[in-house]
C-alpha cells in the first residue's frame, strides 16, 4: 500500500480486507454497512467485468477486487470520483479498478452497451418528496434521488449488462414493489432476495436484490434474513465474518 497525504476532514480507515485501507471525507458521504453487505451479496467470478453505478469513495471495488477480472466505477461527484481514484492508487489497484467521473443516466456515452457481466448499485433510497434531506450536500445526494431515480439506476444497469448478466442492488424493503416493476420493465427479473434486519425481532430496514437480464419471470429465491445485531447490541457472527473480524467473546 502506498502512503497517502490526507487533507482536512479526511481520515484513513482499515477495510480489513487484503490489507486495504480507504480515505474518507467526513464532509461527504462515508460508506456504511449497506455498501459492505452489497459487496458480499453477489457471486463474483474471476473473469467477470464489473460495473458499479455511483461508486462514492470506491469501497465496493476495493472489497471485490480479488474476485473480478476488471472493475469499472462511475461517479457523478468530482470530489468523490477524485477520492475514489486516490483510494485505488493508495491500494495499488490501478490495473484492476478504473474510476470514471460521469453521469450514469447517460451510461451509453460512458461505456459500450452490453459489455458487463455484473452491475452493482447502492443508489439513493428515497424520492426527494420523502423525508428530510441531510444538510451536507454529498450526504443528501447519496440518500435522496436528487441526481438519479430508481428507474435511472435500473435503466443504466439494463444498458450496461450483457444478456444473462446480473444486477445486484441494496435498497429499502418498502420499495420492493417499485423495484420489481422497474426491473421487469427493463428486461430484468428478480432472482434472489435477502432482507436485512437490525435485530431478529425487528422488521427489515434494508434488502439485497439480484436480477438477471433476459431471464424469464419466476424462480425468485428468498434467502433467510440477515440479522445485524444480537439482543445485547453486538454484531451477529455472520456480520463479524462479513467484516472480516473475530466475534467478540
Amino acid at each position: 500500500m502506498r502512503t497517502p497525504s490526507l487533507s482536512e476532514n479526511e481520515r484513513l480507515d482499515d477495510l480489513m480486507k487484503s490489507g486495504r485501507h480507504i480515505i474518507q471525507n467526513t464532509q461527504e458521504f462515508c460508506f456504511s454497512l449497506d455498501a459492505v453487505l452489497l459487496a458480499h451479496f453477489p457471486r463474483v467470478h474471476k473473469n467477470d467485468r464489473v460495473l458499479e453505478l455511483g461508486t462514492g469513495t470506491g469501497v465496493i471495488p476495493l472489497l471485490i477486487a480479488d474476485e473480478a477480472a476488471r472493475i469499472d466505477a462511475v461517479e457523478l461527484s468530482p470530489v468523490m470520483a477524485g477520492l475514489a481514484a486516490r483510494n485505488v492508487w493508495m491500494n495499488e489497484l490501478e490495473a484492476k479498478i478504473f474510476v470514471r467521473e460521469g453521469d450514469y443516466r447517460d451510461i451509453a456515452a460512458l461505456y459500450k452497451r452490453e459489455s458487463f457481466d455484473l452491475v452493482l448499485a447502492n443508489p439513493p433510497y428515497r424520492p426527494v418528496t420523502q423525508g428530510q434531506a441531510n444538510k451536507i450536500q454529498g450526504v443528501a445526494r447519496a440518500r435522496h434521488e436528487f441526481t438519479a431515480t430508481l428507474v435511472d439506476v435500473v435503466r443504466a444497469a439494463q444498458v450496461a449488462l450483457r444478456f444473462g448478466g446480473h444486477f445486484v442492488m441494496v435498497h429499502l424493503p418498502e420499495r420492493l414493489g417499485e423495484v420489481a416493476v422497474a426491473l421487469h420493465e427493463h428486461q430484468m427479473e428478480l432472482k434472489r432476495l435477502r432482507m436485512v434486519q437490525p435485530k431478529a425481532e425487528k422488521a427489515p430496514n434494508m434488502m439485497l436484490v439480484e436480477a438477471v437480464k433476459g431471464a424469464n419471470p419466476g424462480g425468485l429465491k428468498v434467502l433467510p434474513p440477515l440479522i445485524v445485531h444480537e439482543d445485547g447490541g453486538s454484531y451477529t457472527h455472520e456480520i463479524f465474518e462479513i467484516y472480516g473480524m473475530e466475534a467478540e467473546r
